[in-house]
């Protein structure tokens, strides 16, 4: 009896992780990206997109939303391991008061769903892009206290970028394409654009 429960839990635990696979839709070294994340935030998008006038707004639908969505999730957590490995504290009271300068210079609260609508950023991800400008400022602060001329701190910090993402060996579901370590970007593929789908808005 035992030896059947071990195996039926065996099984279970195999069965668990074949779903968990299934539903990723990128993954960076152990951290794994669900397809339910990315679909969340497209669905978001969209959403936010009604109500505002898109008419002179070039927006991404479809598979192509789809991986530009997907990437923006990459990179933060790419900035994410940078600042862990390089122990750079970003604090709650930094994101808020970035957060509030950003909304300040664009205009008000008043202008910040439309803001962010041009700018293909779902306002439940806005944190975690105001991080990554703050983990990106903290950098290029490093760099240039370490003697890097300002012009070449853009550059080290894609370098440095295309490095880690080949070091985390990142793979995409193939549904959304291809992952591009020169680029850092998804480059699509013949299967793209089959899973996440966007309705183009009118």
């Amino acid at each position: 009896m035992k030896k059947i429960l071990a195996l039926i839990a065996a099984l279970s635990l195999v069965t668990l992780t074949a779903c968990g696979q299934a539903n990723s839709a990128a993954t960076l070294g152990n951290t794994s990206i669900s397809q339910t994340e990315l679909q969340s935030t497209v669905d978001t998008i969209l959403k936010e997109r009604k109500g505002i006038d898109v008419s002179q707004m070039q927006l991404e639908s479809g598979a192509a939303l789809n991986r530009s969505q997907l990437r923006f999730l990459i990179i933060t957590k790419i900035f994410d391991q940078i600042a862990k490995e390089l122990k750079l504290s970003i604090t709650a009271t930094e994101i808020t008061t970035t957060r509030a300068n950003m909304i300040t210079q664009g205009g008000g609260e008043a202008s910040l769903p439309q803001n962010l609508v041009s700018a293909q950023i779902a306002s439940t991800n806005f944190d975690a892009y105001v991080r990554a400008i703050l983990i990106s400022d903290k950098l290029s602060a490093a760099l240039k206290g370490s003697g890097v001329a300002d012009k070449d701190i853009s550059a080290k910090i894609s370098e440095l970028v295309v490095a880690k993402t080949k070091e985390l060996k990142i793979k995409v579901n193939p549904r959304y394409g291809k992952w591009d370590d020169t680029t850092g970007d998804i480059v699509a593929t013949d299967s793209a654009g089959t899973s996440v789908k966007a309705p183009a808005t009118k």
